[in-house]
């Protein structure tokens, strides 16, 4: 009887170990595919360790009553962390990584929830994050179609009635001003201007600029 017992718990653990490898495989696949830094081996490592740490944890308690089995899973969400801020990188003036930072975090969570034998909630949940990573990208390419930001650089000559021409070209062009400053370079004014709106409307505003005889240099 035990033996069958200790057989039967052997193949549940199997199980879960399986689960935890077609998981971080899909999410990886998807990762891999798009080129990102953790990729296909790296998502399903990080699973199938999350799935181990948790069983594990599970049958201290079981064996200990001493023993706290939220230690270990908690343990799991701060380390998880320092994977994920190595994949996070400033490139110019952008942070890239953080999708993938934020995967390497659900990957662990799903390897957790894998680990504690919620397998059908495990692959509902990879399903959704699935369909966040492949539709989602086009919808975000959607919406920057609607809207976009620009830095306009105007530089002129000592005419500070220019500045308010230029903020009001903003407005009659359904173009908002999130950002201005205003500086002065030897005898040359400088403004500079964070605007957000369609990419028309930027159009539009792009072409009257360059049309406009009294602007020295004009950079965007």
């Amino acid at each position: 009887m035990n033996t069958v017992i200790l057989h039967d718990l052997l193949l549940e653990d199997m199980v879960k170990l399986g689960f935890a490898l077609l998981l971080g495989g899909l999410i990886g696949f998807e990762r891999e595919v798009r080129d990102k830094a953790a990729g296909f081996r790296t998502m399903i490592l990080i699973c199938t360790g999350a799935t181990l740490f948790t069983m594990f944890s599970l049958e201290l308690g079981r064996v200990s009553q001493s023993a706290d089995t939220t230690r270990i899973a908690a343990n799991i969400v701060s380390g998880i962390g320092f994977i994920g801020a190595g994949v996070i990188l400033r490139d110019g003036g952008k942070i890239k990584g953080l999708t993938t930072a934020s995967t390497i975090w659900l990957v662990a969570a799903l390897g957790m929830g894998v680990g504690a034998g919620k397998i059908s909630f495990s692959i509902f949940a990879t399903i959704l994050a699935l369909i966040v990573l492949w539709i989602f990208p086009r919808l975000e390419i959607l919406i920057e179609r609607l809207s976009e930001t620009n830095t306009y650089e105007v530089v002129f000559s000592k005419d500070f009635d220019k500045f308010s021409l230029l903020e009001d070209l903003w407005k009659q062009n359904h173009l908002r001003v999130i950002n201005g400053k205003r500086s002065r370079s030897g005898d040359k004014l400088v403004g500079r201007w964070v605007v957000v709106g369609s990419p028309k409307n930027h159009k539009k505003a792009i072409d009257l600029l360059l049309r406009d005889t009294s602007i020295d240099e004009f950079n965007y």
